[in-house]
């Protein structure tokens, strides 16, 4: 006992209408599957050439976390001109002041963005510039100060259009 089986197929015809709507979505969608796909702030890849740099300015001592505070965009649409402003909390006094700010960027092709050298006179440890950022990444802050302690302070810019070329 046999049985026939009819099997039907079904060729839909990809007509005008239908590539837009695909092709829109299609436009639509992906950067959010890229957006979605990007590590968080937490996991930003630390270039050696940042390792090394931090390495040397610290010179194997820890930072204190909490007295310096970096102001940077969340989003840099321009890589090139990247404002920063980086305040420590410090009385600038002529026994307890900030010596050096040092900014560090951690995927730049150089990793020592400025240093900034301070005394008593300057009344406030605060300064402003701009800087540019090759790609996503941490920018770090990193003050000596006038008793030999260091601290730090960190911020995250996402870069949609880099500024430095490697």
């Amino acid at each position: 006992m046999t049985t026939d089986r009819k099997v039907h197929l079904t060729i839909s015809v990809l007509n005008r209408r239908s590539l837009l709507i695909t092709g829109g979505a299609a436009m639509f969608l992906h950067p959010l599957l890229a957006a979605a796909q990007e590590a968080p702030p937490q996991a930003m890849e630390r270039s050696k050439i940042f390792e090394e740099a931090y390495a040397m300015l610290t010179a194997g001592g820890t930072p204190l976390e909490g007295k310096v505070t970096l102001e940077l965009p969340e989003i840099a649409e321009n890589g090139n001109f990247v404002p920063v402003t980086i305040t420590v909390d410090s009385p600038m006094t002529p026994e307890d002041y900030v010596k050096t700010i040092h900014l560090l960027s951690t995927a730049n092709p150089v990793a020592r963005v400025a240093s900034f050298h301070l005394s008593p006179i300057n009344g406030v440890a605060k300064v402003q510039s701009r800087m540019r950022l090759a790609k996503t990444q941490d920018v770090i802050a990193l003050a000596v100060l006038s008793n030999g302690t260091l601290a730090v302070g960190s911020s995250t810019v996402k870069v949609t259009i880099g500024g430095c070329s490697s």
